[in-house]
C-alpha cells in the first residue's frame, strides 16, 4: 500500500534509540516531517544540517521524526550519528514496516503531514542531484512554510534522492 497525497497517514509506533515508544498521533496538532534517515549515507548527513537550520525558524510548530530503517546499521552507529548531528528524535524501524508503509526508498526520503495528519508533501529535501551538487531550491522548506501559512504546498512531490534503504542484510 502506498500512501496517497492529501489523505490521512495511518498511525504507527516505533521505539526511539532509548526504547521509548513514539506514535505519529502523539504529534497531531503540529506539522510533522518524517525523515527516512541513515547514519552512513552522506546525503542524510548533508540534509540533516539543512533541516536543523530550518528548525530554528519553525520552533515548536514542527516536529521531525528521523526514522532509521537500514537493516545494516547498528544501534551504536545510529546513536553516535544522532548525537553528533544533534538530531531530536531517531526512531528505529528494525523490520522496515514503516518504511514499507510510506513507500520510502532512499535516505533521506521526506514526508510532510499537516496538523491534521494529512500527507501534503513527499520527496527530496532540496534539488541536489548527481549533476547538481549545490542546492538551489529547498522543497522541504517550501512545503513546511506553506503549511505554516495555512496554504497547501504548490509542489507536493519530487523524486527522492539519496542512498537506497537496505532492507536485507
Amino acid at each position: 500500500m502506498t500512501l496517497q497525497l492529501n489523505h490521512p497517514v495511518p498511525d504507527f509506533e516505533l521505539p526511539d534509540l532509548n526504547g521509548k515508544t513514539h506514535r505519529l498521533s502523539d504529534y497531531r496538532g503540529r506539522i510533522v516531517i518524517v525523515n527516512f534517515w541513515s547514519c552512513e549515507c552522506p546525503h542524510s548527513e548533508r540534509t540533516d544540517k539543512a533541516i536543523l537550520a530550518m528548525f530554528v525558524q519553525w520552533q515548536d510548530d514542527v516536529a521531525m521524526l528521523s526514522i532509521a530503517s537500514n537493516r545494516n546499521e547498528t544501534p551504536a552507529a545510529l546513536n553516535q550519528a544522532a548525537e553528533t548531528r544533534r538530531l531530536p528524535e531517531v526512531l528505529l524501524d528494525a523490520d522496515c514496516q514503516v518504511a514499507d508503509l510510506f513507500g520510502a526508498e532512499t535516505t533521506p526520503h521526506i514526508f510532510v503531514m499537516d496538523r491534521d495528519g494529512i500527507l501534503r508533501y513527499r520527496g527530496s529535501v532540496d534539488d541536489v542531484t548527481f549533476r547538481q551538487r549545490v542546492p538551489k531550491r529547498f522543497f522541504l522548506d517550501e512545503a513546511v512554510e506553506s503549511l505554516l501559512e495555512g496554504r497547501l504546498p504548490a509542489l507536493t512531490e519530487t523524486p527522492a534522492y539519496g542512498c537506497a534503504i537496505v532492507r536485507e542484510v
